[in-house]
């Protein structure tokens, strides 16, 4: 969802969701992100959990990023589905530290393609977390692995995470506002390219003489 435009200034409103198995670290991410604080222990998500991030994107435009902790249980798959609509991209986080929660991330990416698609047909932007990498170090075999399976899956990227340490958390938010971005700013281009065509199809009318 995009905002208004005043004397040049542009500020967006997104809806970007946060999504995984239980106990990835979802909650943790986000409150680094926008609290930069890290607690050990934190309540488990039930249902939806809300975050609002603030950012001066550049000198004329403003980002409000709505940030949506979504729940991981099983039990709970059914009806987080409901909170996908009208989201703009989504980080899916998996831990480094437990290998079928990979498998849980790649489920929760099918999902979302599944229900939510951008108004050209394609995906929304959606970034891979390897999140925890603080516990342990991940080999190149894991690295390739990543790689392909973000040309496999349609990821836009994919980033070592740490709440704990606050490593790339910024660094993986600022990519994905970027891929937003650009996808906001495509259907403009277009409109303007449009009415361009118009005006000088008009024009050559006008200038027809009989």
């Amino acid at each position: 969802m995009s905002g208004g435009t005043e004397l040049g200034f542009t500020e967006h409103l997104f809806k970007v969701l946060v999504i995984g198995d239980h106990k990835v670290g979802k909650t943790s991410f986000i409150k680094r992100y926008v609290k930069n604080q890290f607690y050990e222990e934190l309540k488990t998500t039930i249902g939806v959990d809300f975050s609002m991030k603030v950012i001066d994107w550049d000198g004329h435009t403003r980002v409000r990023l709505q940030l949506w902790d979504i729940a991981g249980q099983e039990r709970a798959r059914g009806l987080n589905r409901v909170y996908f609509k009208g989201s703009s991209g989504a980080f899916v986080v998996y831990d480094v530290t437990n290998e079928s929660t990979l498998d849980g991330a790649l489920n929760w990416k099918h999902e979302l393609d599944c229900q939510e698609i951008l108004k050209n047909g394609h995906p929304i932007p959606v970034v891979l977390l390897a999140n925890k990498c603080d516990e342990t170090k991940m080999c190149r075999r894991n690295v390739s692995l990543l790689e392909k399976l973000c040309q496999e899956k349609g990821f836009v990227g994919w980033f070592q995470t740490s709440a704990k340490k606050n490593i790339n958390v910024d660094n993986a938010a600022k990519f994905l506002v970027k891929q937003i971005l650009q996808n906001t700013e495509e259907p403009v281009k277009e409109e303007e390219q449009s009415i361009q065509i118009n005006l000088q199809q008009q024009s050559k009318t006008n200038s027809t003489c009989c």
